[in-house]
């Protein structure tokens, strides 16, 4: 079984994209929720800063994600697929 490799890649962008959104949002509006994971997350992405809260920090840590989650999913369907033993015609059932 072979994956989509642009299917994986939009589905793990909008994925990682929706968990930074949400919780960058919570954190904006709830003082302290999700710190650990933003300040993980805002040490990898320049321009995201987990001490600025606002919308904007928000959709700086969506645009990132997305382009993170885009890149990592299309890597690891294109390795999925390059490494996954197709299945012995003999097995095939029709």
């Amino acid at each position: 079984m072979r994956l989509s490799v642009l299917g994986c890649a939009i589905a793990s962008a909008l994925v990682w994209g929706g968990a930074v959104f949400v919780v960058a949002l919570i954190n904006w509006t709830s003082s302290g929720y999700g710190e650990a994971f933003l300040e993980v997350v805002s040490s990898v992405y320049p321009g995201f800063h987990i001490y600025e809260p606002s919308f904007v920090n928000s959709l700086v840590g969506l645009g990132y994600a997305l382009l993170d989650g885009f890149v990592g999913g299309l890597v690891f369907s294109w390795l999925y697929n390059r490494f996954a033993s197709p299945a012995p015609s003999s097995a095939r059932t029709t």
